[in-house]
């Protein structure tokens, strides 16, 4: 509307008069001077209408902030909130302190499983399921001597109780011994025999129906096989360490002050080997006898207690049986010998092995071999010391044709010797 606005219960702002300059007023800015919004310091009024008279009270209103009284209903559900409260509040703070406590018996621990994995059902073929199958022939030998009690290991051969150990477990003792079952019992045994040389004894046990091991074939072994020493190490029975063969052939020389030199073409392993497991069986991965434990080696110091380092010998299990199948036999083993003495003077090492005599009507003599030949090889092995020429002889049965590769002035040649057992 022209000069005003009027908005329903708003009256219309106060007009000015309107502006001439000398000519015609303008319909649209006449109350130019009037207008709040284009002048903001013209005064303004509104004007609020009377109320009719008659008119409806309106609906009162309470004021929500103003204190009142409480009603039947809240007073019961004050306390009704409380207990819950504090009922949830007590037991969340009994649950902490019984599981702080270790009272949480209803917790579940791990993970269930329908099935147990692979690795845990124990197949025949593992190194647990071998330890089981041949534990049961191993035993514990004690034997009873001037300056006490001797104590190995052996294993069952043969079901009417032969008992396979090592020479220097018996040696020393009064003929009679005792061993000890895988189960705990216990039974006497007499000796049937021994070979110091070979380091193998035969004890026989007074107990019948028993477990005889499974032998293997040492002559068949490779580097890197699986292998496990089971004995009484310390006096520690059915004990079971793993390993494998670390090497074929090794010379060994082994015997105490004043007693017999020992030879043999041992297995080596580094399956944890200690005193206490002279006597008992090297296995392979079938559970196969395989070897005799017999020595180690150690970094400590002459007279002192050896321990384990890795380094453990073993007798070949095929020189050990041949050994003992002629102690039950005939009460005594056969030496294998090549007819020949070696050493003197002017052997050198490294190079070959010198025979220093060679009996006439020995294997050697017989295959064309002289004084003075350097044996360089036998059976493919190298010969750098006598005592590999005196191991590796030792190592294969009376009647065995070997090779022999030699050199005579400077020339080398090669001979078939077959080897013969010592009248001894």
């Amino acid at each position: 509307m022209p000069g005003g606005y009027p908005v329903g219960g708003v009256s219309p702002l106060p007009q000015a008069a309107p502006v001439t300059s000398g000519g015609p007023a303008s319909p649209w800015w006449s109350d130019a001077l009037a207008d709040p919004w284009r002048d903001p310091a013209a005064p303004t009024a509104v004007v609020v209408r009377t109320p009719p008279a008659g008119g409806t009270e309106p609906e009162p209103v309470s004021d929500p902030d103003a204190p009142g009284r409480l009603s039947l209903r809240h007073l019961l559900f004050i306390p009704l909130i409380t207990a819950l409260l504090a009922g949830s509040l007590g037991g969340a703070i009994g649950y902490a302190f019984a599981v702080r406590g270790g009272a949480g018996a209803t917790t579940v621990l791990g993970a269930g499983s329908a099935e147990p994995p692979a690795l845990a059902q124990r197949r025949p073929e593992s190194l647990a399921g071998v330890a089981e199958r041949v534990l049961p022939s191993v035993v514990t030998v004690r034997v009873s001597g001037v300056g006490g009690t001797s104590e190995g290991s052996g294993f069952v051969v043969s079901a009417d109780g032969h008992v396979i150990t090592n020479d220097h477990v018996v040696a020393g003792g009064t003929g009679r011994a005792s061993v000890v079952f895988h189960d705990g019992s216990t039974a006497s045994a007499t000796l049937v025999g021994q070979d110091p040389e070979s380091d193998i004894a035969v004890i026989k046990v007074a107990r019948t129906g028993l477990r005889p091991v499974e032998f293997g074939d040492s002559d068949g072994l490779a580097v890197g096989d699986p292998v496990l020493a089971i004995g009484s190490p310390l006096s520690l029975a059915n004990t079971v360490t793993a390993g494998i063969v670390s090497a074929l052939d090794r010379t060994m020389q082994a015997g105490e002050p004043g007693g017999p030199v020992r030879y043999y073409a041992a297995i080596q392993t580094d399956a944890a080997v200690n005193h206490g497991n002279s006597g008992g069986p090297l296995v392979d991965g079938a559970g196969r006898v395989i070897g005799v434990n017999s020595t180690i080696k150690s970094l400590v110091a002459e007279g002192q207690e050896a321990g384990n380092i890795g380094l453990a010998f073993a007798i070949p299990i095929n020189q050990a049986k041949r050994v003992t199948q002629d102690i039950i036999g005939t009460g005594k083993a056969r030496r294998t010998v090549i007819g020949a003495q070696v050493g003197g003077p002017g052997q050198a090492t490294g190079a070959g092995v010198r025979l220093a005599a060679v009996e006439p009507s020995g294997p050697a003599a017989g295959a064309g071999l002289r004084s003075g030949d350097i044996i360089l090889k036998l059976a493919g092995r190298p010969m750098n010391e006598p005592t590999d020429l005196i191991a590796m002889v030792r190592k294969f049965a009376p009647g065995s044709v070997v090779t022999v590769e030699y050199r005579r002035g400077s020339s080398r040649q090669n001979a078939s010797v077959t080897l013969a057992a010592d009248a001894k």
